[in-house]
């Protein structure tokens, strides 16, 4: 059964922070940033199911090197692990696009999640999925 999703009217648009001098966010720039993060969602999930597959096939060729040249051994031993850092930074990636849609739906999204303040409106056009405003992100990656 097919479900049809309507644009959220304007009583139903959560009201997202913005920092002192950005506009406020109308209902199309919120349903903008929504489509934006369950596209991207869509679109990690299928990464993350095919990376998963991969992995799988590159685990099921066996690691021993029993008859295998090692140089063959090591290159497989290769992509295999970058595979699987691939697939560690997608699953990280969609971890934090569906926490910013739930984020969005509890009426919470915009706000660090470190300081509490709001992350900025421009900010989040341009990384939707950011929890943290700029201040603190540099602090969290100077450590």
């Amino acid at each position: 059964m097919a479900t049809s999703k309507t644009a959220p009217s304007a009583e139903q648009v959560p009201t997202l922070p913005v920092l002192e001098g950005e506009d406020p966010w109308t209902p199309e720039e919120v349903a903008e940033v929504r489509d934006e993060l369950t596209s991207e969602r869509d679109r990690l999930r299928v990464a993350v199911e095919h990376a998963n597959a991969e992995l799988t096939e590159l685990m099921n060729e066996g690691s021993d090197g029993a008859g295998r040249d090692p140089a063959d051994v090591g290159s497989s031993n290769f992509e295999r692990d970058q595979e699987l850092s691939l697939l560690n930074n997608q699953k990280a990636m969609l971890e934090q696009i569906e926490q910013a849609l739930k984020m969005l739906d509890q009426g919470t999204y915009g706000y660090c999640e470190n300081c509490g303040k709001p992350i900025g409106k421009l900010r989040l056009e341009a990384f939707p999925r950011a929890t943290m405003c700029v201040a603190c992100k540099q602090r969290q990656e100077r450590r």
